[in-house]
């Protein structure tokens, strides 16, 4: 009885613990907010791609659940990839918290990607030096597509872009334009020509001016009220940071590289397992981080096949030529590995160039180093043994290579005399003395 009475008072004191700390938590998260509307902030640099999204949606669930005010976007991108652009869009536009993009700082650019997320957003904003505009597809080495695919990408794109410019009120007939003709605009034409709302010098004036105007959310209109904020800045969790890195195409290419190197010098060497490990974790990365990019099937098959002929090179007596196959083979499969039409998404050609320099190093080191071991002597079995010189130990036991062996001799032997193997008979050593003729 006494037992039982004691679990349940060490339950109540832990339910009333578990309430007390909730209640203090939002009390102290109540009191540090006095009064002042809860302000969010992301920060988004670089090429617009899977983490992108992933990072933007994070951002307005947080800023939802947590019935802030305005989450403000920090953009400043040369473009990034349409599926993921498209699925921002999708998110700021269904956000129950008003959404501005601040392209920001000083000089940033929205360019390509960019001017659709602005376009989408309630609130569209610049720094004074800022531009935006040129969001023309464009081919992998910067020329127009000519295409039917193309024609059908331009209009999808300009009708997408209009949609958001009516719902805003924006300048629809410069949208197209911008898509179509690669336009683009400095903050001042920007504001004149009712592309963006706002010329913002930093974030307090930006919040200025967004106090008090209206927006429509889909649960209906709403009045901003920043005109005392508390601000918090949304940072990328460690899981986006990694998937920032590996979604980047030139990260894919050379994980995929290190990866099959790896693979190769384990099956060549086996039991060796780094070389083995560290080859499977770079493929699982490198397969990851494709997942999040539009992979060209044939660019991939082209470096695969690259490393196929570099490991057919050490078994096929090619002279060279499959050597040769496998570097052009890597280099027009990196180029064509990221089926995109923004060239900001390419594979530089810079990098292309130094990483097909190392990997045919490496390689072909590889390649040399198991075709000399392969040219070496045979170090086990009978042929292995004959000519080694072995140490006698008693009347029939020698001692060689660190282990005793039975051996039998036309001669007399003498311990610690030294003999020499002449073959091998299963276990049994046949030697003569190093002075018999």
């Amino acid at each position: 009885m006494r037992k039982k009475l004691s679990l349940c008072l060490l339950g109540l004191f832990l339910v009333s613990t578990i309430i007390s700390f909730t209640l203090g938590t939002a009390w102290a998260t109540n009191s540090d907010r006095s009064g002042r509307s809860l302000v969010y902030t992301i920060t988004i640099n670089g090429a617009i791609g899977a983490a992108t999204f992933d990072r933007v949606a994070d951002a307005v669930e947080q800023a939802e659940d947590d019935d802030a005010e305005l989450l403000i976007i920090f953009l400043d991108t040369p473009g990034g990839f349409t599926n993921a652009t498209w699925e921002i869009n999708k998110t700021i536009l269904n956000s129950e918290v008003p959404v501005c993009v601040y392209i920001a700082p000083l000089g940033a650019t929205a360019g390509s990607a960019g001017v659709y997320i602005t376009y989408s957003a309630h609130f569209a904003a610049m720094a004074p030096t800022a531009n935006i505009g040129a969001a023309h597809p464009v081919s992998g080495t910067g020329e127009e597509i000519d295409s039917v695919m193309s024609e059908k990408i331009t209009h999808d794109a300009a009708a997408k872009i209009r949609s958001t410019a009516e719902k805003w009120g924006r300048n629809a007939e410069w949208a197209e334009r911008a898509v179509r003709e690669s336009v683009s605009l400095t903050a001042q034409e920007a504001i004149d020509s009712n592309v963006v709302d706002i010329i913002a010098a930093d974030i307090d004036d930006l919040l200025k001016q967004i106090d008090g105007r209206e927006t429509e959310l889909p649960s209906g209109t709403r009045t901003v009220d920043v005109a005392k904020v508390k601000t918090e800045k949304i940072n990328p969790t460690f899981a986006q940071k990694v998937l920032q890195v590996i979604s980047t195409p030139e990260i894919v290419l050379l994980l995929f590289s290190i990866g099959g190197l790896g693979i190769v010098l384990e099956l060549y060497n086996p039991g060796t397992m780094f070389p083995g490990v560290v080859g499977a974790i770079c493929l699982l990365l490198a397969f990851y981080g494709m997942q999040t990019l539009p992979i060209n099937t044939a660019g991939l098959a082209l470096v695969a096949l690259a490393i196929g002929l570099w490991v057919a090179e050490i078994k096929v007596v090619s002279h060279g030529l499959l050597f040769i196959g496998g570097i052009i083979s890597f280099f027009f499969g990196g180029l064509m590995l990221v089926d995109s039409v923004d060239p900001t998404l390419q594979i530089s050609l810079s990098f292309l160039i130094t990483v097909t320099v190392v990997m045919t190093a490496l390689f072909g080191l590889v390649a040399w180093l198991v075709i000399r071991a392969h040219r070496h002597q045979v170090s086990i079995g009978g042929e292995g043994m004959a000519g080694k010189i072995a140490e006698v130990r008693t009347a029939n036991m020698v001692y060689v290579d660190g282990a005793l062996w039975k051996a039998e001799c036309d001669e007399e032997l003498t311990k610690g005399e030294k003999v020499e193997i002449v073959s091998v008979n299963k276990l049994l050593l046949k030697v003569k003395k190093l002075n018999s003729q």
